[in-house]
């Protein structure tokens, strides 16, 4: 079983292009991060490279949800 299986997270993410910050919510953060660096995410594509600098786990998604906020 999968030690990340079942977890919600809120991220930062931070842009190594210059002082931009993203705060996102997802079930994993390893392919939402590719996606954020591979410009499929329109709201960061023109900001790329970008960074996880914070996760918070949480295994409730409206708790995340409201943390995210």
């Amino acid at each position: 079983m999968n030690a990340t299986a079942g977890f919600h997270y809120v991220y930062i993410l931070h842009s190594e292009a210059g002082e931009y910050f993203y705060v996102g919510l997802t079930d994993d953060l390893a392919s939402r991060l590719a996606r954020h660096n591979a410009g499929a995410v329109p709201h960061t594509a023109r900001r790329r490279p970008w960074q996880i600098k914070t996760a918070v786990a949480f295994r409730d998604r409206e708790q995340a949800a409201l943390f995210e906020k």
